[in-house]
């Protein structure tokens, strides 16, 4: 694009669209390799473009002052904006399938009031504000049901899917935060989790983004506050937002659609569709009093209708959940109440045979079967395949049949097996990885890293709540094995906002236990879980947060005399820095690093890392060198990173350090010399399928062939 001669609004606006995409879009948080790529790239690009160090920035002023400044700079040399576009980062392509809600109830009854209610918000004419209705009432009254039902039967008002989040959080008064909620989202609209922003602003403004142009009708399913929701709601014309809550939150302004009681009718037809005639004749005279007792909550009909049709219908007084779940409870054999009452013990987020065999020291198979006669009696509800869960009120009733003596065992049970299951899982996924821990003992086996990886993360939920018993029951060893576990999951799947609170906690017990007499392992236990949450606050862009995890990272190493870790969180430190635009203070710490390197002789801790170690540092060192425009300098360094990776045999890096040593060439002005490393890593990286990186690639090699260097643009060059 040419702006010479083009008017200040113009140029502002272009300005303004760069930093808005690369700043706003890619730095502030996509969180794949790529995304990081290109903000660096940017803040070595906007150095040279003014001339000075300028750090990355990380609030709105700073975005404001920068966007001045490079105003005021290619408005002298207008000929620098066409430079901008190869910053610009394409809208994601989204999944062509369309996402749908969980599976309504085949039998429903009653509720016309509210789902005419749900149509006459729907078909509002449109006037600029969002469509959006709040379901609200007990627990058990079917509120979640309604907005399945209606979405159902008119799915075809929506033709870019129905998304659904369940809001629920650990503990009654917490619910999902937003962040780990619009990541849902977006993962059933087909972003991956590397296209995501980072934090919670940057997921919800893309969310909306998307949906701009949308119709979808969008569940809020279990909501806590408006707090929770608000960043969630978009006012595209085409969108339908329903929440479900047990009440109204205050603050969020929709049409309230309330849940009541079945009336009796309602109640009785729906047991009579659920039941057999000879089940609901054994009731006599009898069901009109039972149904009474249900108080028209469909949960309760149901839970009455699966002890009929087992011959014990009696219920329990109380409100109409407690006493469906009393009255369930009674009909359990001793193993079956065994499983229920200790499954109660935590909210955890699901459970499936192995967890439940673990909570009641039983064979899996009874497991199975109790978990089967459990959800036949409504006690427990379908949480995925072969997964259960517990509603708050049953669990809340289960949890006070606690026989005295049974909590400590039962949850260190759980606790040793999803620790055992975490240690091996994560040792699977990353065999070669000295930041994982070690499996404590045989067990289970994965077909591959990816297999591994697929089933960390599938009990991530799990994982985070052992954390917290662990730290309960003051077992320190498993609370740093299960957050320990979690390293790859970070480095290769990008869970961070999910394992950020564990990860706090691990830092404080590891610390606690580091502050008396403590060998050299707790140490560097402390060291690993000081760096894994500086790796999760720097990729959620906290970073003034992160910069001291990683000083502590460094000195609880060079405390515990570990060579090779304090090299590494030394280098983490420089990547940081890189992160924020600070090169001079990145080089530095690569050269530290490097400094520290030299102290591993053969033989010793880590002295088979040390090639792949000091070929990272030199493609390290080269980009921070890039990045203060000493392109002689970063090149070497990136031409010994390339040479280092070749001999190794890891084309993946070799293909990084191309494209970083073709980014310095073309910068320098040398498009020519470029080319064959732009074609030699496209060859690689294709063949890899690495989409986004092929995309970066050809960006750069179209520049490189129209001989659009640098050379001579930046002051002082």
């Amino acid at each position: 694009m040419a702006y010479a001669g083009e008017g200040e609004g113009v140029l502002e606006a272009a300005v303004m669209g760069a930093v808005g995409v690369v700043v706003g879009g890619v730095a502030q948080g996509a969180t794949g390799e790529v995304g990081k790529t290109l903000a660096i790239s940017f803040g070595a690009w906007v150095r040279r473009v003014l001339g000075r160090e300028v750090q990355a920035p990380a609030t709105q002023a700073e975005q404001t002052a920068l966007l001045r400044s490079l105003t005021a700079a290619l408005s002298v040399r207008p000929e620098l904006a066409a430079q901008l576009d190869q910053f610009r980062t394409g809208r994601a392509e989204l999944s062509t399938a369309r996402p749908g809600l969980p599976a309504p109830a085949r039998h429903f009854e009653d509720r016309k009031a509210a789902l005419k209610a749900l149509d006459a918000e729907s078909a509002r004419p449109f006037d600029g504000t969002p469509r959006i209705a709040v379901v609200h009432g007990p627990e058990g009254m079917g509120t979640s049901e309604l907005p399945r039902r209606w979405g159902a039967e008119r799915r075809e008002r929506y033709p870019d899917g129905l998304l659904y989040v369940d809001l629920r959080g650990r503990s009654p008064v917490r619910g999902l935060s937003a962040a780990a909620a619009s990541a849902q989202l977006l993962a059933q609209l087909g972003l991956a989790r590397d296209e995501m922003p980072a934090g919670a602003e940057g997921r919800c403004d893309l969310l909306r983004a998307l949906l701009a142009e949308r119709e979808a009708l969008v569940v809020l399913d279990h909501a806590h506050s408006a707090p929770q929701v608000l960043p969630l709601i978009t006012a595209a014309a085409g969108v339908f937002t329903v929440v479900v809550a047990t009440h109204p939150p205050a603050g969020l302004d929709a049409v309230r659609i309330p849940v009541g009681p079945l009336p009796g009718r309602d109640a009785r037809k729906l047991f009579e569709a659920l039941v057999d005639e000879q089940a609901a004749a054994r009731l006599g005279k009898e069901l009109r009093r039972e149904l009474e007792r249900c108080g028209g909550s469909p949960f309760a009909v149901r839970a009455l209708a699966a002890r009929v049709s087992c011959g014990a219908p009696s219920s329990a007084e109380g409100d109409a959940v407690s006493a469906a779940a009393e009255a369930g409870h009674r009909l359990l054999g001793p193993d079956e109440a065994r499983i229920h009452r200790l499954l109660a013990l935590r909210p955890w987020p699901s459970f499936g045979a192995t967890a439940a065999a673990r909570a009641a020291d039983l064979p899996e198979a009874d497991a199975e079967r109790a978990l089967a006669r459990l959800h036949a009696l409504h006690l427990v509800e379908p949480a995925g395949p072969d997964r259960f869960r517990h509603r708050p009120a049953v669990r809340a009733h289960a949890a006070r049949t606690v026989e005295p003596g049974e909590e400590g065992p039962a949850l260190r049970r759980m606790v040793d097996g999803y620790t055992d299951f975490a240690r091996a899982a994560a040792h699977a996924a990353l065999p070669l990885s000295w930041r994982v821990p070690r499996p404590r003992a045989a067990g289970r086996t994965f077909p591959g890293e990816g297999a591994a990886l697929e089933a960390l993360a599938g009990e991530l939920p799990n994982l985070v709540e052992a954390v917290y018993a662990a730290e309960d029951l003051g077992d320190v060893d498993a609370v740093v094995g299960l957050c320990r576990s979690f390293w790859p999951l970070q480095l290769k799947a990008g869970h961070h906002d999910t394992v950020l609170d564990a990860l706090r906690t691990g830092v404080r017990v590891a610390g606690a236990q580091a502050t008396g007499d403590t060998d050299a392992a707790g140490g560097r236990d402390l060291a690993a879980l000081h760096l894994q949450l500086a790796l999760s606050l720097t990729e959620l862009r906290r970073w003034q947060e992160a910069e001291p995890e990683a000083e502590a990272a460094a000195r609880a190493e060079r405390e515990a005399g570990h060579v090779r870790g304090e090299a590494s969180a030394v280098e983490f430190l420089g990547l940081l820095r890189l992160r924020q635009w600070r090169f001079a203070e990145a080089l530095e710490c690569f050269q530290s690093a490097g400094r520290v390197l030299d102290g591993i002789g053969p033989g010793d801790e880590g002295a088979a890392d040390l090639p792949r170690a000091r070929a990272l540092l030199a493609r390290h060192q080269g980009r921070a060198l890039g990045g203060l425009g000493r392109h002689g300098e970063g090149a070497a360094r990136l031409e010994q990173a390339l040479a280092g990776s070749a001999a190794l045999g890891d084309a993946y890096n070799e293909a990084r350090a191309r494209t970083d040593l073709a980014e310095i060439l073309i910068a320098s002005g040398d498009c020519a010399a470029a080319l064959p490393h732009l074609d030699a890593a496209l060859g690689t990286l294709r063949s890899e399928g690495a989409t986004q990186h092929v995309q970066w690639l050809e960006r750069l090699r179209a520049r490189a062939s129209a001989g659009e260097g640098d050379a001579g643009d930046a002051h002082g060059m």
